[in-house]
């Protein structure tokens, strides 16, 4: 690429004289990935040599106080590693301008190139005084700009017009402006690019030295069509315009000194331009038909060839070497006295039908206009008067044209089919052709129905081109069925568009001539036999489907097909699909698809339209039913109405009718496919940890189904059976089991659809309680179109052992088996013991359960680890009571035994550890003690028993004397409050004797 240095100015400061100051170019500057860039620097205030020594370093933005050294003009190892060998290959140098001035030029930026750099001068002085360095920021952006242009090769002829587009394109962030340029390089070396014009980016035209006329004359232009497109316009290329053009297009920044810097820059590919150089010299030709029919049209043109451009030409006809007719350069018409008459008459026409190109036409020609026929044409220049001059002249050789004269005329008739057989309703086209001269003719057509002699005019048309219509074909109901026209001059076509069987018999054709020299009509004739065939008589309709036994859900069709010898036409036909529920006796409409294609849907199926698509051809159609249901079992049959064009335009009935035999369709439930992987699985986990059980379905059935999954779990060494975790039905609602609907069970365990055919079980925070098996139970559902479920199967998957990793801790149960005999209404304790007392970081959990005859079993109560009891039934608080009564022991006692408390019972014991960050308890391990057995004895009736057996003894006996007591006790106050008042009574006599002695 060609290196251009680029411009630079230096930051302003007011220095103090003998003060060293060091100024860089101002930035930030915005400079392209790929492209050079230079970076002045200058010291002033200097003492010293007059050279000074420059030295460039960068700051990255990834570390912003580290200094990278790049190049020295003082030093050649100054550079660090990272720019040693861009530097050595002179892709970074340092240019000096002058002695105390440089350039840092990076001929190419790499993006890693962004960053502050620092110009630094090494100290010449003898103290330090001012500044020593200075620095600016660059900024390294990407290359967007794209320039393109289809590369093609064009052929061309001097003087025609070109045009070019070129489309460029940016996306930079900063602002930028463009400039487009459009050079045309010759001889295909690039040395000679030669501008044609360009828009500069201050959007200024600017012609290129060899187009400043061409522009200025408006013959050469640039024109910017919306934001990308730039098109090149050349009104008349000349041969110096030939070779390889293409467009430049270069972006520029404006750096913060306010000067303008190219920054991007890119060129199409080449468009290859030939130029062939105009020829001055040319021919004329005259074409011309030989012969002409009296009457009928006769055109010579005369055409210029030879010439590259277009020139201003004159035309001249001469018919026997006599000028009849002109047209001069300026399009001006000249005519001799008879052929002007004739012209305003509209039998003659001369015209200029291209720049090189005259016409001479006459409409109607007769005898008079045989003979030669010669053009001339001659090159016009404008003098400069304003008048014509005769460049140079040439003229066509004579042509002769001669008058065909009358011959002898025969008349053919035939279909246009070649076939003489059509069905009712069809279309029947008749062909009379009359050979010979060409002439006006006249025609009429008559037919001979069936066992009849005597014809009847069906239409006719004369020489004019008026049409008539017989008595029988000209009444409202044949409006528009027959139609007669002229297919050329010695053609004529009859149309009945529809046909009837009263249509058939033998149609005659009859021509009839009157020319100019005759004094009477000549007239021939032609017959032919036409057999019309009705539609019923090859009807048939039969319906088919390739399933009658349709599952449940599934998608079953119907084919109704429409068989006749008329297949291959298209009659308009109305088909409609019919159906008989099981049980009833009657047919009903489901849908009627009308001749014209509209759709008219019966309403005896719910839901019918929603779940059904029909779809018709000319002689077939099919009823697809979507997602059967039992409704849609019972019978089935179309019915095929055919029309022909007349009945549908007076709303008669239809020509033909057929019905199809009826076909039953039974609807049974689909075999469900569901399979699940019944494989056995082994997890093993450490404590706290989140565990995930698969569920997998290796195939489904198909059909609109939802599938609903089941989870269930086993403990570990229990003799509990399966128990349900969750359910998640085919609506996706979630149910959780009876002993998973605590809210922190609800928390611990969820399930998760991951696809179509997988499904997990997240459980988290596992400890030991949730050691045991699971597995799921998948269920497969089907849901019909109005709304109901049909469960097609179910499969359970196999087992998933879940494990806890060992911990270094393992709880131990006593397993001594103990039997005890309780006599009713005594108390019980029943012991569960530790081998060992664990470690004393951990706490214990104790779970009590029971089960008796003919029951099922039961938590009756668990003390959790920090102490907290849980009942397992309300009410159990006051018969039963949990403790520790030692490290080792946990009792379970029994206030008053029943008879029904007689059965078995066993402990869990659960060893709890703080794991985590932040800790919390997790159940650690776990163990089970061996069966208890114990048995309740019928208590035997002794005197106490007797007496708390007795109610009213039992109040005599107890309640009575206690409220006798009380009865007693509230006398002997009521006394002792009487003589205590007695007392205070007669103390205070005795005072008020002794105080009255005293005062006497």
């Amino acid at each position: 690429s060609i290196f251009i240095p680029l411009s630079f100015s230096y930051m302003q400061a007011k220095l103090s004289i003998g003060q060293r100051e060091v100024t860089v170019q101002k930035g930030p500057l915005f400079r392209a990935e790929g492209y050079p860039v230079s970076i002045g620097c200058n010291v002033t205030g200097h003492q010293g040599p007059s050279e000074q020594h420059f030295q460039w370093s960068i700051y990255l933005p990834t570390a912003p106080e580290q200094e990278i050294q790049i190049v020295s003009t003082k030093d050649d190892s100054f550079s660090y590693a990272r720019y040693a060998q861009r530097v050595r290959s002179r892709e970074i140098y340092v240019e000096r301008v002058q002695g105390n001035s440089v350039l840092l030029y990076i001929s190419k930026l790499q993006m890693e190139d962004a960053g502050e750099y620092e110009c630094h001068t090494p100290n010449t002085d003898g103290k330090y005084f001012g500044s020593y360095s200075a620095k600016a920021n660059l900024t390294v952006i990407p290359d967007t700009l794209s320039a393109t242009m289809s590369s093609q090769t064009l052929n061309k002829e001097e003087g025609e017009p070109l045009e070019l587009t070129c489309e460029v394109f940016k996306a930079t962030a900063q602002h930028t402006h463009l400039s487009v340029t459009w050079y045309v390089m010759q001889e295909g070396e690039r040395s000679q690019d030669t501008k044609i014009i360009s828009l500069s980016r201050d959007f200024m035209l600017i012609p290129g030295p060899s187009y400043t006329e061409r522009f200025a004359a408006g013959d050469v232009r640039l024109d910017k069509l919306g934001a990308t497109t730039f098109r090149l316009s050349i009104g008349r290329l000349q041969p110096s315009d030939q070779g390889q053009l293409f467009c430049e297009a270069m972006e520029w920044i404006q750096d913060p000194d306010e000067t303008w810097t190219f920054i991007t820059k890119k060129q199409t590919d080449q468009t290859t331009l030939r130029v062939q150089p105009e020829v001055r010299n040319f021919q004329v030709n005259m074409t011309a038909e030989s012969t002409f029919a009296e009457g009928k049209p006769l055109e010579l043109v005369c055409v210029v060839v030879g010439s590259s451009r277009d020139p201003q030409l004159q035309g001249v006809w001469f018919f026997n070497d006599i000028e009849i007719a002109s047209v001069n350069a300026g399009g001006v018409l000249g005519l001799e006295k008879g052929y002007k008459e004739r012209a305003s008459q509209g039998q003659l026409q001369v015209s200029k039908l291209s720049s090189k190109a005259f016409s001479l036409k006459i409409f109607s020609a007769g005898p008079e206009d045989e003979g030669a026929y010669r053009c001339e044409v001659a090159e016009m220049a404008r003098a400069r008067m304003g008048t014509w001059q005769v460049l140079q002249k040439k003229q066509s050789p004579d042509s002769h044209v001669h008058l065909r004269k009358p011959t002898a005329r025969s008349v053919g008739v035939s279909t246009k089919n070649q076939q003489q057989t059509v069905w009712e309703g069809e279309a029947l086209t008749l062909l009379c052709k009359a050979d010979g001269a060409e002439s006006p003719l006249s025609v009429s057509w008559w037919h001979f129905p069936v066992d009849q002699t005597q014809p009847e005019l069906v239409a006719g048309l004369g020489q004019d081109g008026t049409m008539q219509l017989g008595p029988s074909y000209g009444g409202p109901s044949n409006h528009g069925n027959i139609r007669l026209e002229k297919v050329d001059w010695a053609t004529f076509q009859l149309d009945i568009t529809s046909t009837a069987v009263t249509d058939s018999g033998i149609y005659e054709c009859r021509v009839s001539e009157r020319t100019r020299s005759q004094a009477r009509d000549l007239s021939w004739s032609q017959k032919i036999l036409i057999t019309v065939k009705s539609l019923e008589s090859s009807l048939q309709v039969t319906l088919m489907s390739r399933q009658p036994q349709v599952k449940l859900a599934d998608t079953f069709d119907l084919s109704c097909i429409v068989s006749a010898n008329y297949s291959d036409l298209k009659v308009p036909l109305t088909l409609t699909w019919q159906f008989q529920p099981a049980g009833s006796q009657d047919f009903h409409q489901l849908i009627r698809i009308t001749h014209n294609g509209a759709i008219e849907w019966g309403n005896f199926l719910s839901q019918f339209q929603k779940k059904t698509k029909v779809s018709q051809s000319l002689f077939h159609s099919q009823l697809l039913i979507h997602d059967a249901t039992e409704e849609e079992a019972g019978m089935y049959q179309c019915k095929v109405e055919v029309y022909d064009r007349n009945s549908l335009r007076t709303n008669s009935p239809p020509k033909a009718t057929a019905v199809s035999h009826p076909l039953r369709i039974a609807i049974t439930l689909p075999t469900s496919k569901l399979r699940v992987n019944l494989s056995s699985q082994v997890q093993e986990l450490f404590i706290n940890s989140n565990a995930e059980i698969e569920c997998s379905i290796l195939s489904l059935s198909t059909g609109n189904l939802h599938l609903a999954i089941i989870w269930y779990f086993c403990p570990i060494s229990s003799n509990e059976s399966w128990l349900k975790i969750l359910e998640m039905n085919q609506t996706n609602v979630v149910k959780y089991g009876d002993e998973f609907h605590t809210p922190k069970r609800k928390q611990k365990f969820h399930t998760e659809k991951v696809s179509q055919g997988l499904f997990q079980l997240h459980i988290l925070n596992v400890d030991d309680g949730d050691q045991g098996r699971y597995h799921c139970t998948v269920e497969e559902w089907l849901l019909l179109t109005n709304g109901t479920w049909h469960k097609l199967g179910g499969e359970k998957s196999g087992p998933t052992e879940l494990k806890l990793k060992p911990t270094g801790s393992k709880v131990r149960v006593s397993k001594v088996g103990w039997t005890e005999n309780a006599t009713e209404h005594r108390e019980v304790a029943i012991r569960c013991s530790l081998e060992s007392s664990g470690s004393s970081a951990s706490l214990f959990s104790v779970m009590w359960y029971w089960y008796g005859e003919n029951s099922e079993s039961k938590m009756l109560v668990h003390l959790q680890h920090d102490g907290l009891l849980e009942y397992g039934e309300e009410g159990l608080s006051k018969h039963l009571h949990c403790y520790r009564s030692s490290p080792t022991d946990f009792v379970l006692k029994l206030h008053r035994v029943e008879m029904k408390d007689a059965g078995t019972y066993w402990c869990k014991v659960a060893e709890w550890q703080l794991h985590g960050n932040p800790s919390k308890w997790v159940s650690q391990a776990s163990d089970e003690s061996q069966p208890m057995v114990l048995k309740v004895l019928r208590s035997e009736a002794t005197f106490p028993s007797r007496i708390c057996s007795s109610v009213p003894l039992l109040y005599f006996l107890f309640i009575y004397p206690f409220v006798m007591f009380i009865l007693l006790l509230l006398c002997l106050l009521c006394l002792y409050s009487k003589a205590r008042k007695l007392a205070t009574l007669s103390s205070n006599a005795r005072k008020e004797k002794a105080l009255w002695v005293d005062l006497k």
